[in-house]
């Protein structure tokens, strides 16, 4: 099904523009045309922006949204507390549980105006700690998933031996996590063979952070992996940093830059404890920031230094990590009210040549999540991924408004609710705001979670 697709109103990279004719073969965009004469048998909507790129996920975190925010003994929850629980709830998940979560997750993605997806995976081993016939059992199972739900997806198979800096042995919670390298170099050739040529996924690796991953196999790693993103899990926590310091005399952000070669190939995910020196350096590397407002602010991480790091030209993009809230708008509003609350003032992210903080953000996180998921995403364009977000023209907080104060409107309040359809890869796989599949997809998820609760 090759469709055409006719918008009386679509944000391009230049900006707004009206009669936008969209041809789509294979799910991608062959040829966009503005004010081009209206085409009847066109697929018709009326206010149409880019799908957004999401950089960072671990599906399987979806089925623990809520359950973490119960007071444990003595208090003092952080990071490492609720990091217990995630483990305890992950024991018992199995390869079909994985999937239903999964569907579920991507599915919500969808309907919150998320039309890509990173995949942070690192759950490789079974409940009992062995390894499957197939090692990459559980990462085709995301694929199965994606495909179902009509997300793209870029899979990152984790890399993850040992439970802090200098090669500890992992814990017992870390037991399905962990592989040697020649095990990890088997998930990820079967992950890129079940991806195939598909414009819809592609494949990367992810050192999961420099805790889990001793210097010399992250070095054998990069030889082995010269082409495709890397994403690692970096300078999220306080105590993070002070061991990098105590082990190797650097800050990790610092480590990384020295050791690493980073370049635009990178994503560090969080960053959230970095210096105005390894803010400046990160930005200069080309390298993407990698995000998650939500979940940064869920588990108290801290707050990216963003107004710097874009100051000196860095380049940066969104998650949704943990999935505890699934909205698009509301990751980008966050990452702004997080800077008006530290700086005590409004509009932060705004540029003097871009007024709207709304379509700011927006097109700096299209651009930055594209580069970090290296899919063909984030942008109405030849040669791009067709996925559209079909906004409700007919809502009341839409009237009379036109240009950036349309973003302004759908980030800064009505969120998701503002989106009515989506279109992934030039299908409509949400309609009226309800993804084609959700009803079989949320009765596995119920009973997947009726299993795994009744487990805890």
């Amino acid at each position: 099904m090759n469709p055409t697709f006719f918008f009386d109103t679509a944000w391009l990279p230049d900006g707004w523009r009206r009669d936008v004719s969209v041809s789509v073969q294979e799910g991608r965009i062959v040829a966009v045309t503005a004010d081009a004469p209206a085409d009847p048998r066109a697929v018709r909507a009326r206010l149409v922006v880019p799908g957004l790129p999401n950089l960072h996920g671990h599906a399987f975190q979806r089925a623990l949204a809520g359950l973490c925010e119960r007071r444990g003994p003595g208090g003092g929850d952080d990071f490492w507390s609720w990091r217990e629980v995630m483990y305890q709830f992950l024991a018992h998940i199995e390869p079909d549980d994985l999937e239903a979560i999964a569907a579920y997750a991507y599915a919500d993605l969808l309907e919150a105006g998320f039309t890509s997806v990173g995949e942070f995976h690192y759950l490789h081993r079974s409940t009992q700690g062995t390894l499957y016939t197939n090692p990459a059992e559980l990462a085709l199972r995301h694929i199965a998933a994606a495909h179902r739900t009509g997300i793209g997806i870029t899979v990152l198979p984790v890399f993850y031996e040992s439970s802090r800096f200098g090669g500890a042995a992992p814990t017992a919670g870390q037991r399905r996590f962990c592989t040697d390298l020649e095990t990890f170099e088997r998930i990820v050739a079967a992950v890129r063979s079940a991806i195939g040529a598909s414009a819809a996924a592609t494949v990367g690796v992810a050192p999961h952070s420099l805790r889990a991953v001793t210097a010399g196999h992250l070095a054998a790693l990069l030889e082995r992996h010269r082409v495709g993103p890397i994403h690692i899990h970096v300078a999220e926590q306080t105590r993070e940093v002070e061991d990098c310091v105590a082990f190797t005399g650097l800050r990790p952000v610092e480590w990384l830059l020295r050791n690493a070669d980073i370049d635009a190939r990178w994503c560090l995910i969080h960053a959230t404890q970095i210096s105005a020196a390894e803010t400046a350096a990160l930005a200069r590397s080309g390298a993407v920031a990698g995000l998650c407002p939500m979940t940064e602010a869920n588990l108290g991480d801290g707050v990216f230094p963003l107004p710097a790091y874009r100051s000196a030209q860095g380049r940066w993009g969104v998650g949704t990590d943990s999935h505890i809230h699934l909205d698009a708008a509301v990751e980008l509003r966050q990452l702004e009210y997080a800077q008006r609350l530290l700086l005590r003032r409004r509009t932060v992210l705004a540029h003097a040549d871009q007024p709207s903080t709304g379509a700011s953000l927006f097109r700096e996180a299209l651009a930055g999540g594209a580069q970090a998921l290296g899919l063909p995403v984030g942008a109405i364009a030849p040669g791009q991924r067709a996925d559209f977000l079909v906004l409700d023209a007919e809502h009341p907080d839409l009237e009379s408004r036109t240009g950036d104060l349309i973003l302004d409107t759908w980030i800064f309040s009505q969120g998701r609710a503002l989106i009515r359809d989506v279109i992934a890869g030039g299908r409509t796989v949400v309609r009226n705001r309800r993804h084609r599949e959700r009803a079989h997809i949320d009765a596995a998820y119920r009973r997947v979670l009726r299993k795994l609760l009744d487990a805890q």
